[in-house]
């Protein structure tokens, strides 16, 4: 009985498609060094203007096994977004889609430059109007993003958004 398990295991086993684990499985592409570049966001935000004002929270988590950021954004006005942030090995581009409350979509790609995270895109349907997001990590463990529009295709730019993000329960 033991010989015939044995047998019907090894018949089995030869008429399943295995798939072998390959070097470079998603877990092991997501540890590198790219995937970790936008890691200094990670965290529990309170988010301040310029003037000291609470712009709101945010909060931004590991996903996918370690190989995307979510953005869940809580608008001191009520505004409110989501955003999916990942990097591309392909194209070695960092890539972000928000989506929010008032169906406002971005599609941004873009790099790590001089220690900020620098994304530019367009607004869904809006083929005129660019936007450059960049998130520089500052002194404390804080971080300032910096929204700015253009609508003449990069020839001149306009803050649209300037907050300073210090981690929740921090003084």
């Amino acid at each position: 009985m033991r010989r015939l398990s044995l047998i019907l295991a090894a018949a089995t086993l030869a008429t399943c498609p295995l798939r072998p684990i390959a070097a470079g499985s998603t877990a092991d592409r997501c540890a590198g060094a790219p995937h970790r570049q936008f890691d200094f966001w990670l965290g529990a935000w309170d988010v301040r203007t310029p003037d000291g004002k609470t712009a709101g929270t945010n909060r931004i988590e590991k996903v996918s096994g370690g190989c995307a950021l979510i953005e869940n954004w809580s608008g001191a006005s009520g505004s409110r977004g989501t955003s999916l942030n990942f990097y591309d090995e392909a194209s070695g581009l960092w890539n972000q889609v928000w989506v929010d409350n008032e169906g406002e979509i971005l599609r941004l790609s873009g790099t790590l430059d001089a220690g900020s995270m620098v994304l530019e895109g367009a607004a869904a349907g809006d083929r005129t109007t660019r936007h450059r997001i960049t998130w520089r990590p500052l002194q404390g463990g804080r971080v300032r993003q910096h929204w700015e529009s253009s609508p003449d295709g990069g020839k001149t730019w306009s803050t649209l958004f300037d907050g300073t993000y210090t981690r929740r329960g921090s003084p």
